[in-house]
């Protein structure tokens, strides 16, 4: 068995975590590590735990948790994992990071789109970004994933087969993306509280949001280019789920068959990615899943292509994402404990 351990385990994403390695068959939770709920039973804080598992929360150190644990997974806001991850711990347990400190190569970028100090430089060229479907060969030796962020991955996977095969005008992108209320965590912040974000659908951080240089960084990967993105998040009421439409200018005079046959071949073997045939994304199909459903679409009027994509952010974009990672850098088959089909009506 893997003996896991999760800091920051509190949380949404961490809880979710949590959730899904308890019926995962080759996992041990050993360790939910927190300081805001230490010495509390985890069933006292999330009800839904109930009967299922008697762990106590703890505030412990990860030097601690490497000694006793495989995998330490890390959910925990930005500025405290780039303090707290060493060369030392990484030698004794793998560690897979929910949060943002190893994400962005370039610290001048992480520093100020994140305005706060980057603590550990070094790990920076040993950390592989951990989009599985894109860097399955790196994550299988690698002993420190960054888990990439929820408008990330879905933004990343709805635009890659299209940047890759060099089909777009890298000048024209937007990323137009709503997000449930859970995306924010679980703080208390008067702009979340129900009576606040009810009834309402609101843009927000315009321009600034901290996940357009990840989207940007990994994107450029794909075909060497230099450009940026024009993304915009949006919050909406609903307690989980993204929908990221992206638009962009055509370069070649291509039909919707053929940009499906595309899509369909780059993601052949992938089998959390699912290109729909007669209908478009919508993110009811994929909550509670680790699936990104994708759609395309052509404007000929404009000779843009318009592509959704649909996600769970707590899962595909967090968690399950996460335990994918896991499973990949374990030898274990890829959708172990994460093949979830979605709940209807819920």
């Amino acid at each position: 068995m893997i003996k896991a351990s999760v800091i920051g385990g509190t949380g949404y994403a961490g809880q979710e975590l949590i959730r899904i390695l308890m019926r995962h068959p080759e996992v041990e939770v050993v360790t939910i590590g927190t300081r805001s709920f230490s010495g509390q039973k985890f069933s006292d804080i999330y009800g839904n735990f109930q009967g299922i598992t008697d762990l106590v929360c703890e505030a412990t150190d990860i030097k601690e948790l490497a000694e006793k644990s495989d995998v330490v997974f890390l959910a925990l806001p930005h500025g405290i994992a780039s303090k707290t991850v060493t060369a030392e711990v990484l030698t004794k347990t793998k560690v897979i990071d929910l949060g943002a400190d190893f994400r962005i190569k370039d610290i001048d970028v992480y520093e100020d789109w994140y305005q706060t100090e980057h603590f550990n430089h070094s790990l920076l060229n040993d950390a592989v970004y951990g989009l599985c479907e894109l860097h399955r060969e790196e994550i299988k030796k690698a002993q420190l994933i960054s888990n990439p962020g929820c408008y990330t991955t879905c933004s990343i996977l709805s635009l890659a087969p299209l940047i890759k095969n060099n089909l777009i005008d890298m000048g024209s992108i937007i990323v137009d993306a709503k997000s449930g209320v859970t995306g924010a965590g679980r703080g208390t912040v008067t702009d979340l509280m129900y009576s606040e974000c009810n009834e309402t659908i609101k843009a927000y951080k315009i321009g600034s949001h901290r996940h357009t240089p990840e989207i940007e960084q990994e994107l450029r990967l794909l075909n060497g280019q230099d450009f940026n993105i024009l993304f915009t998040p949006h919050l909406v009421p609903m307690n989980r789920g993204i929908l990221a439409l992206s638009y962009a200018k055509l370069t070649a005079d291509l039909s919707l068959e053929a940009i499906k046959a595309i899509y369909c071949e780059f993601y052949n073997d992938e089998y959390f990615v699912r290109i729909l045939e007669n209908r478009m994304p919508e993110t009811r199909w994929v909550k509670g899943t680790n699936f990104c459903d994708i759609g395309l679409s052509i404007d000929p009027r404009t000779n843009h292509v318009i592509v959704v994509g649909a996600i769970d952010n707590l899962i595909k974009g967090a968690a399950g994402q996460a335990v994918q990672n896991m499973n990949i850098c374990f030898g274990l088959a890829e959708k172990t404990g994460i093949d979830f089909i979605a709940d209807f009506p819920i």
